[in-house]
């Protein structure tokens, strides 16, 4: 054989060893591999701990309970519950223990069955956890993830406005949020057959499956007597509110009414027939009839100008809001706390609670607004409204208006 011949059988026996060696680590590997397969075992946790090794039990606290008691309960000693109560007092305070929340313990799957967490529910959503695993005792907050899903409902007032929100399948208070965006456009006392809505919201969920509460409006458009309202929502100047389709903030000066949702029973007159004078005088103002303790707001930000029993209108708050308006509520059966003559109150702000004192033959407010000095029809004042997009906004109001009605078109063909 020649040196050529020879140099390729060299060659191609090296090659062979390399290939051999390499499959032979490649085999290792796998084997190895094998031996040691990937942990792919689903740990499940709640409230924050792992739950694989252990179980839990729930528990209701019961009137009179402390935390003491509850610890003593559950077999600790009087030096453990003292040690316990000490460590968590830093996330749970045990003066707002309540009768009827919730505690779970979570203990060892023997015959001991001893306990190695607790966990205490301040709120559906934020609970007070107890690590007695270790040499000492911790504890920490545990917050549930909060998710937040978009929904949409529309239809026509045949009755009331909470009677279709419920018809649909939605949670009525949708009522109360829709009255709120539109609370300066429409006058929900006056809500009509026929009216409609459409509005898409997110809910605030826990678990995914339990509904929390209704956390914004996405986007409406109500229909009232003929005329269609529309909410697009927008934030300039770091302020949150909702716009309508030309770009004019939907918040103006003055609430439509003081109280939510509740009966007109008196309007506006020049000769009311009194039911407890019994004879025809002026009612300058507009009764409310609601439940006693209901809260009252003010329409508008302004001062208290005078507080006090007030013959005839009883317990009475006047707000001045400017130069021209001042406003007046009457038969109240208390004031909210901190009001005073002199006090600067907010659009919205509850001043009161509705009551039946002064003449009144049950429980109402009596509402009545002054221009310059003159009592006017609250229902059909007009008030100016806040401050419109920005120009240097424009384009990008212009861009969120186009997504929330292609959605709210979007939505409304889903759900046919």
């Amino acid at each position: 054989m020649n040196r050529i011949a020879l140099y390729i059988v060299w060659i191609g026996c090296c090659f062979c060893c390399s290939c051999s060696q390499t499959r032979q680590k490649a085999d290792a590997v796998q084997e190895k591999t094998e031996q040691q397969p990937i942990d792919t075992v689903q740990h499940i946790y709640q409230y924050g701990v792992c739950m694989d090794s252990l179980d839990i039990n729930e528990y209701q606290i019961r009137s009179g309970d402390n935390p003491a008691a509850i610890l003593d309960a559950l077999g600790f000693s009087a030096r453990e519950a003292e040690r316990i109560t000490r460590v968590s007092a830093t996330v749970l305070d045990p003066t707002k223990l309540r009768a009827g929340m919730c505690y779970y313990t979570f203990t060892t799957q023997d015959s001991v069955a001893a306990i190695r967490y607790m966990a205490f529910a301040k709120s559906l959503t934020d609970y007070a956890v107890i690590d007695l695993s270790g040499d000492s005792v911790r504890a920490y907050e545990f917050n549930k993830p909060v998710s937040i899903k978009r929904h949409y409902a529309e239809g026509t007032i045949t009755s009331s406005l909470w009677n279709v929100m419920k018809e649909k399948g939605a949670d009525p208070l949708l009522a109360l949020k829709l009255s709120d965006v539109f609370a300066w456009q429409i006058d929900f006392f006056d809500v009509k057959e026929g009216d409609s809505f459409r509005v898409m919201y997110d809910v605030a969920y826990i678990d995914d499956t339990t509904a929390l509460s209704i956390a914004s409006i996405g986007g409406a458009v109500f229909t009232h007597q003929g005329k269609a309202f529309t909410a697009i929502p927008f934030t300039q100047d770091s302020v949150f509110e909702y716009f309508d389709l030309e770009g004019n903030s939907l918040r103006k000066a003055f609430l439509k009414a003081p109280l939510d949702f509740f009966r007109i029973t008196s309007r506006f007159s020049n000769a009311r027939f009194h039911p407890i004078l019994k004879r025809y005088r002026a009612h300058h103002g507009v009764d409310y009839a609601a439940p006693v303790g209901t809260p009252v707001k003010s329409i508008g930000a302004g001062t208290v100008v005078a507080k006090g029993y007030m013959g005839g209108g009883g317990n009475t708050l006047k707000v001045k809001h400017n130069s021209v308006y001042t406003t007046s509520y009457m038969h109240l059966s208390r004031y909210a706390k901190g009001i005073q003559v002199g006090s600067r109150v907010e659009q919205g702000q509850v001043i009161g609670y509705v009551g039946s004192t002064g003449l009144s033959t049950g429980p109402h407010l009596d509402f009545r607004v002054y221009k310059n000095g003159q009592a006017i029809n609250p229902l059909q004042m007009e008030a100016p409204p806040s401050l419109p997009v920005k120009p240097e906004l424009r384009d990008s109001f212009q861009v969120v208006k186009q997504k929330v009605l292609a959605e709210l078109d979007s939505l409304r063909l889903s759900n046919l």
